[in-house]
């Protein structure tokens, strides 16, 4: 790793460390009690944590590389057009935030000229930090991991984040993905593709729920580990891709969900 992306990776893993520590202290307050929430013009909840996460992560980012550009989920954009922007989701995962549920986490992503070259994922609850840098192997925890390799659609294990907003265009694609696949798991958000990195998830799919400040994060992570990350028409995810997403473990599983779905949309 060039000096360079290390001092990338260092104020990443800083604005990580912050986020952990005020998501695992919030956990412990309210975790018998309820979250309180708005919604958004999307219909997508927000809290009062995701805006101080994201403005903790953001002041740690920008303190260090005040010529980058910046991208937050809450806040919106910055210098989007800046060689390094920075592209921020204080909470993937919302909804299992407000109930409880363990399966969010903070997404920090460095993308240069547009494309994601640096992913840091954290996952408070299960003590968690997945790390991608481009041209270099994907860790948790520091420990090594590797995508499983796996071509068979008919035993594939697969995970999609939500059904509820799949476009009305891809939904026979999408229902096809579903019932070809051995078996689906649901409602796991950043988790899912998380999984898929460490080998343990063959597939992951989605429609009309990602956003770039939801994928590319993942993107650096998923490559290193041997993955493939695309949209629904195989090509690179960058800041600026759409809201269908496609990760397999095995290009050859990839190019295979990438023909059925062109034939079935």
């Amino acid at each position: 790793m060039s000096a360079e992306y290390e001092k990338f990776l260092k104020v990443a893993m800083q604005a990580a460390d912050r986020s952990r520590e005020m998501l695992t202290e919030h956990r412990a307050k309210y975790l018998r009690g309820n979250y309180s929430f708005k919604t958004k013009g999307d219909a997508s909840p927000v809290t009062e944590t995701d805006e101080r996460v994201e403005r903790e992560v953001c002041g740690i980012i920008r303190q260090a590389f005040p010529d980058h550009g910046m991208l937050g989920e809450e806040y919106g954009a910055s210098s989007a057009d800046a060689e390094y922007v920075w592209v921020i989701d204080p909470i993937d995962g919302t909804r299992q935030f407000i109930v409880g549920y363990p399966f969010y986490g903070t997404l920090i992503a460095l993308c240069r000229n547009g494309s994601p070259v640096l992913g840091v994922v954290e996952m408070p609850v299960m003590a968690e930090r997945w790390v991608g840098v481009h041209g270099m192997p994907s860790t948790v925890n520091g420990l090594p991991i590797g995508t499983r390799e796996h071509d068979d659609m008919g035993t594939a294990l697969a995970a999609s984040s939500n059904t509820e907003f799949v476009f009305p265009e891809d939904k026979a694609a999408y229902e096809y993905l579903r019932t070809s696949t051995k078996w689906r798991v649901y409602g796991g958000a950043c988790y899912g593709y998380m999984s898929l990195a460490a080998g343990k998830i063959d597939l992951c799919y989605d429609s009309g729920i990602m956003r770039e400040v939801d994928y590319c994060a993942l993107v650096p992570i998923i490559e290193g580990a041997g993955g493939v990350m695309s949209d629904w028409e195989g090509n690179p995810l960058t800041m600026h891709s759409g809201m269908k997403v496609l990760a397999s473990g095995d290009k050859r599983l990839h190019a295979k969900a990438l023909e059925a779905i062109a034939k079935h949309r």
